[in-house]
């Protein structure tokens, strides 16, 4: 019997590595800071883990949002959909530039950066297609390192999107 070939796939992605808000650009940093004031108002009683998010817009508009927790858990909402969502609702024919996370938890530090999701990559992934133009993700914990991607793509490889179907 003869044995089948395997071959493997390696996927490598990359972000910009930043010390700290300090050495963002100037737009960079004021969307980070947007995000950060968020994590203050965020909606976490059970898990205590407040996310506060900024979307930067095509046509320079910040819009802010934070997680939601509900008690029956499915029914709340992440901080990236509240505020992706909120900004396509208000701006619907306006492309999404970038988006900026920043994290707070009661229970420990978070010293390195929170990525989105899996149901936020793809939300995002979905707005990257809507307006065929990338998205920079922007992520920070309490502490630390920043990350940014220049594309959903960094996140979610091989993603599912509209040419499929």
């Amino acid at each position: 019997m003869a044995k089948s070939k395997i071959s493997k796939l390696s996927i490598l992605t990359e972000f910009d590595v930043y010390n700290s808000a300090k050495d963002l650009d100037k737009k960079d940093a004021e969307l980070l800071l947007a995000a950060q004031k968020m994590v203050k108002t965020a909606h976490a009683p059970y898990s205590e883990f407040h996310v506060g998010a900024a979307v930067l817009l095509e046509n320079g508009k910040i819009v802010t949002g934070n997680n939601q927790e509900n008690a029956a858990y499915p029914s709340g909402l992440c901080a990236e959909r509240v505020a992706i969502f909120y900004a396509s609702a208000q701006y619907p024919n306006v492309a999404v530039k970038a988006v900026a996370v920043a994290v707070k938890s009661k229970n420990i530090v978070i010293s390195e950066p929170l990525s989105p999701c899996g149901g936020c990559r793809q939300v995002i992934a979905e707005y990257e297609n809507m307006f065929e133009k990338p998205i920079r993700i922007i992520m920070s914990g309490e502490k630390g390192q920043i990350y940014i991607a220049k594309s959903i793509e960094s996140l979610l490889p091989l993603m599912f999107s509209k040419k499929y179907l």
